[in-house]
């Protein structure tokens, strides 16, 4: 009985005017819901998309990639919107350079400091 008494009471009194809305109005919330949006989505996507920008424009024949296919190979040819893969012996296939994923230059190794290498000799030198 308590809950039909709640809905069947009197509305509250009517204010001076429009509510108020603590948030500001419509417009700030839209522009404040595309910054998010800009900050969490747009942004890491161009971002992304400039970096293997780079990526493909740096390639060099030789380089090892790995195609949005999962395909493994080395770089054998490179044309303006192409690159050739060779895959295994004897087998080369087309790629349009924006079906690379990822590449590896050849020779990409850990380097290592010119003093570690002098400490390494050392250390083969005291162990003869």
């Amino acid at each position: 009985m308590k809950f039909y008494s709640i809905i069947a009471a009197d509305p509250p009194p009517a204010t001076d005017g429009p509510a108020k809305n603590p948030m500001g109005g419509t417009w700030v919330m839209l522009i404040l819901m595309f910054v998010i949006m800009y900050f969490l989505l747009i942004r890491p996507q161009s971002k992304a998309r400039k970096e293997q920008a780079a990526r493909v424009a740096a390639l060099e024949k030789g380089n090892k990639v790995i195609t949005i296919g999962g395909l493994h190979g080395t770089v054998h040819h490179i044309s303006k919107t192409t690159v050739t893969v060779k895959l295994s012996e004897g087998v080369f296939v087309p790629f349009e350079k924006d079906a690379i994923r990822s590449v590896t230059k050849v020779g990409q190794g850990k380097k290592k400091d010119p003093q570690e290498e002098t400490e390494e000799e050392e250390n083969t030198a005291d162990q003869e």
